[in-house]
């Protein structure tokens, strides 16, 4: 038995969002008025419409996890995102917080937050 769960995020604008995707190395996999899907290797994650969505007031967030955060991070950083604390969307360098694994940070233009962890640095 194989089971998947996938990040269900907010877009304001499909196209939009799709921009932003697809300069990350994302690809849309499915696209229609009320669902779009856009994948990453063998992950993906799918977006619904939302078009009041305040990027400064989302609450919304996923978790990728990969076994080089380096070279995932160089790609990411390639998309040219701002790294100001308080920018949307932004990249944040890599970190390591107490307990946790090393990770960054990728908001997207929606306010949606990604944690991107470490795999092999992960205590669970």
């Amino acid at each position: 038995m194989t089971e998947t769960i996938t990040a269900n995020l907010p877009s304001s604008d499909f196209d939009r969002t799709e921009a932003f995707y697809h300069a990350l190395g994302f690809e849309t996999r499915f696209k229609s008025a009320h669902w779009m899907i856009q994948g990453f290797g063998g992950t993906q994650v799918k977006f619904f419409p939302h078009p009041e969505i305040e990027a400064k007031e989302s609450w919304f967030s996923a978790c990728l996890r990969s076994d080089d955060i380096e070279t995932l991070h160089a790609r990411f950083a390639q998309a040219g995102l701002s790294t100001e604390n308080d920018a949307i969307p932004r990249l944040t360098g890599i970190f390591k917080l107490e307990n946790a694994p090393r990770m960054f940070a990728l908001v997207d233009e929606d306010g949606s937050l990604w944690r991107v962890l470490d795999e092999t640095d992960l205590m669970i």
